[in-house]
């Protein structure tokens, strides 16, 4: 099989994979493996797509850096907006060990889906 099919199999797995919950307290605790997840919105809309890319706690370390205000996307996306996910935002994830897989499958999602924060980060000013 061709790698562009293979992407193209594994992102139709992601997005019929199951949507699951932030928690309201604790951690995310679905798998330590390594990934590609999706973020949305309580009305469904897609927030981030995002990819573990080293790290022993994976999709768990990873997907719990958003609930714990940490990472860039809480910094530039969710704190300008006042969001809080737990109890009311929903994440789907796949495993993928490759890291060359996991790249690709995050850009295709992104460009698929087209998160609602690409491209709307703050302009630094110019000197």
């Amino acid at each position: 099989m061709k790698e562009n099919d293979k992407i193209k199999l594994l992102f139709e797995k992601l997005i019929a994979s199951e949507k699951h919950l932030f928690p309201v307290k604790g951690k995310v605790n679905r798998t330590t493996k390594h990934g590609v997840y999706v973020i949305y919105s309580p009305l469904n809309e897609v927030l981030h797509v995002g990819r573990t890319t080293y790290g022993k706690n994976g999709l768990n370390g990873r997907l719990s850096n958003h609930i714990t205000k940490a990472g860039v996307f809480y910094r530039e996306y969710l704190k300008r907006h006042n969001i809080e996910m737990r109890g009311a935002y929903f994440f789907q994830y796949i495993e993928i060990s490759d890291s060359r897989q996991r790249a690709l499958l995050e850009a295709l999602t992104a460009g698929k889906l087209c998160p609602v924060h690409i491209g709307i980060g703050i302009q630094k000013n110019k000197k």
